[in-house]
């Protein structure tokens, strides 16, 4: 039986270890520096920067997803950005990612958001193709940027 529910602050455990074994399938383990004490500070204190639903698979454990709200000027109101969708990879097929992403998008609509917006990756042939049969849209016209790290403080430190 699956169960879709919001994540609390006792499941910030869970939640590092699952967005860790996201990061490993992502090939991006090296990346993943995330700790418990972020995921406290910045999901469950007084100003969330993001909200969480996991999944349960017959009470086990199966996955999440992790969303936060952008703003668009174009159409005068936030979306949201699914930022990861993950299930354990022994309990796909069982439907647990299509339930993840229509409870994300149930959010979505009930508060009005004008859209949801995610990113995979170009190797991922099956989220591609996931996402795909659901109707969404990819955008390669747009191509996403990052300034991390050395970079972005390059940058910054212009503002000065």
């Amino acid at each position: 039986m699956l169960l879709i529910r919001p994540a609390t602050i006792q499941d910030v455990p869970l939640l590092f270890t699952l967005i860790h074994e996201l990061a490993e399938y992502d090939r991006l383990a090296h990346e993943a520096s995330v700790t418990e004490e972020d995921l406290v500070r910045d999901g469950f204190g007084p100003r969330p920067k993001f909200r969480v639903v996991l999944a349960e698979w017959n009470a086990e454990p199966a996955g999440y997803a992790l969303f936060f709200e952008f703003y668009s000027t174009f159409q005068g109101r936030a979306g949201l950005f699914l930022d990861d969708l993950f299930v354990r990879p022994h309990l796909r097929k069982n439907g647990i990612g299509r339930a993840l992403l229509a409870n994300v998008a149930a959010i979505a609509w009930k508060e009005r958001y004008f859209c949801m917006r995610w990113e995979v990756l170009d190797w991922n042939t099956p989220a591609i193709k996931f996402y795909s049969d659901m109707g969404a849209v990819f955008l390669d016209e747009w191509k996403s940027a990052v300034l991390i790290g050395d970079p972005l403080q390059a940058v910054a430190e212009e503002a000065r």
